[in-house]
């Protein structure tokens, strides 16, 4: 008796044994959000505009609802947010525009020290903005009398963002000796070109779109012959290098993720009308389900 009692404790200790190695080799995979690893954290470096403040929210859902990772928010300036990736104190960021807006400042000089997933959207584009309701349709025709309208000022974002450098750059370019650009912050602009568009009144912005307020006011892009905002862009998913060899999970997930302007202005235009950001991310991936399966496929 005391020999069948030791061969069942045998046994007990290898099923035991078993299923803690078949729970292990799970969680190294990144599939289980139900259990996740304790060292299935990641950290997302973003900018806080709309665009990416939609992107960065619907990437940090499916990264904890979809696999169970623990998920760290770092708002930070476009050129930390680059160099966070390059030296590797945050793990992945959805937000380069590319090539002109961050490509020789920011991008150019880190290119060989993170990995770049090629593109998550395509069809982006930056400018100066104005409501439709103004009579002019070119950077040249700042030279004019609008100036004085608008106190010969435009309208501007955070300093440290790439349409900023783009925007001092065309004002040297174009000649626009009496102008200035207002540094503010991407909320500020869009609240200034809210309470103009609401009055009728001229208002001169740095714009881009995928942006709420494409689709909320009816705005135009200024032609731009001088070409210093250059054309249609796309933005990319960077990754710190070594992320595919430690959270393999994460790597593709952030490898798979594409989506389009529409589907980045709905997550805006939610946050815009008062729905929380995490609140916007996952009403936008309850209802968009299909492509969130194709993000994580394989995973």
């Amino acid at each position: 008796m005391k020999k069948n009692l030791n061969l069942m404790l045998a046994a007990i200790m290898i099923v035991t044994l078993v299923l803690a190695g078949c729970s292990n080799k799970k969680n190294e995979g990144g599939g289980d959000a139900s259990s996740p690893a304790k060292d299935r954290e990641i950290t997302l470096a973003y900018v806080a505009w709309d665009s990416e403040i939609a992107s960065t929210n619907v990437v940090k859902e499916v990264l904890e609802s979809k696999l169970g990772y623990k998920v760290n928010m770092l708002q930070v300036d476009a050129g930390p947010m680059y160099v966070g990736i390059a030296d590797g104190s945050a793990d992945a960021m959805v937000a380069a525009w590319l090539p002109s807006t961050h490509g020789e400042n920011y991008y150019e000089p880190n290119k060989d020290k993170f990995e770049d997933l090629g593109t998550n959207l395509d069809g982006t584009k930056v400018g100066l903005a104005v409501p439709a309701y103004m009579d002019i349709s070119s950077i040249e025709d700042l030279k004019g009398d609008v100036g004085k309208s608008v106190k010969y000022t435009i309208t501007g974002i955070e300093p440290g963002a790439g349409i900023m450098t783009a925007t001092s750059k065309a004002i040297e370019e174009y000649g626009l000796t009496d102008w200035k650009l207002l540094e503010s912050s991407s909320a500020a602009m869009a609240k200034v070109l809210r309470d103009a568009y609401d009055k009728q009144q001229p208002v001169i912005v740095t714009g881009w779109t995928p942006h709420w307020m494409f689709a909320e006011m009816d705005l135009k892009y200024l032609d731009d012959p001088k070409d210093v905002f250059g054309g249609d862009e796309q933005i990319h998913t960077l990754v710190r290098k070594g992320l595919k060899e430690d959270q393999p999970a994460a790597h593709r997930f952030l490898d798979q993720f594409e989506w389009t302007p529409a589907d980045m202005e709905s997550v805006m235009v939610d946050i815009f009308a008062g729905m929380s950001e995490e609140e916007a991310a996952k009403k936008w991936i309850a209802d968009n389900q299909e492509k969130v399966s194709k993000w994580i496929e394989g995973i």
